[in-house]
């Protein structure tokens, strides 16, 4: 029998779109009816994860919950957190429900291993992200080499992320702040670049500099159209 997929979403809203046109994108399907069921709450009431991590500021967790619930009423089989951040609070939302998340961190870092053995990535994330170890951790897990930027090539990161994606602004104007960001890594050494913010793979999209990157919102819809049972298109 084929499964279902919630998106807890809403952080932020375009990339819970982003997610979802790829969960039906790369879906194997000839017609409407054989793709997958997907619920979506899009609750962009959810406080921010990085000003909660590193600032003290509201938690997030009671809003995820909310979400979490709506999808657990819905009869949703896996769990999907388009926000890399939001992982940090894992722990605590899985131990609220027996449906299963597919941890982005987990399968992104697969993902490096499989497609750039040897080589290093460089972690394109939130300072939220960043601080709290985790993609750190997974790549290392998988025997990934790994750079982050450095504190100028983060505030453009963060730039392009808070000022200009989330607030719905032209990217255009910041080219040569991404531009500069992907130059400074690769000529320390980085091979590709992930890109570790779902925000980020709508800036790569539009502001189209040349990579290798390793999209973690495409390699969680990539697992959670596995898990339900169905083919990816290749």
């Amino acid at each position: 029998m084929k499964k279902t997929i919630g998106i807890l979403g809403g952080m932020g809203p375009l990339a819970t779109a982003d997610l979802l046109i790829k969960i039906v994108t790369m879906t194997k399907a000839a017609c409407d009816n054989e793709h997958i069921r997907v619920f979506v709450d899009d609750n962009a009431a959810i406080p921010d994860r990085t000003a909660a991590i590193l600032h003290g500021g509201e938690d997030p967790v009671p809003e995820m919950l909310s979400a979490l619930r709506n999808l657990e009423k819905c009869g949703a089989d896996c769990l999907l957190m388009p926000c890399n951040t939001a992982h940090y609070f894992l722990p605590r939302l899985q131990a609220e429900t027996e449906i299963p998340f597919i941890n982005v961190l987990s399968v992104t870092s697969e993902r490096c291993a499989d497609l750039h053995p040897g080589k290093t990535a460089a972690i394109l994330a939130t300072t939220g992200t960043l601080a709290t170890g985790l993609y750190q951790k997974e790549l290392n897990a998988q025997g990934v080499p790994f750079l982050v930027p450095n504190e100028e090539e983060q505030a453009k990161l963060m730039h392009l992320i808070y000022d200009l994606v989330k607030a719905s602004l032209p990217l255009r104007p910041a080219a040569q702040d991404w531009r500069s960001v992907l130059d400074g890594l690769r000529g320390r050494g980085a091979d590709y670049f992930i890109l570790g913010c779902t925000e980020l793979p709508i800036v790569a999209s539009t502001l189209e500099e040349e990579g290798p990157f390793v999209d973690p919102t495409e390699e969680m819809a990539r697992a959670a159209i596995l898990f339900c049972g169905y083919e990816v298109k290749e």
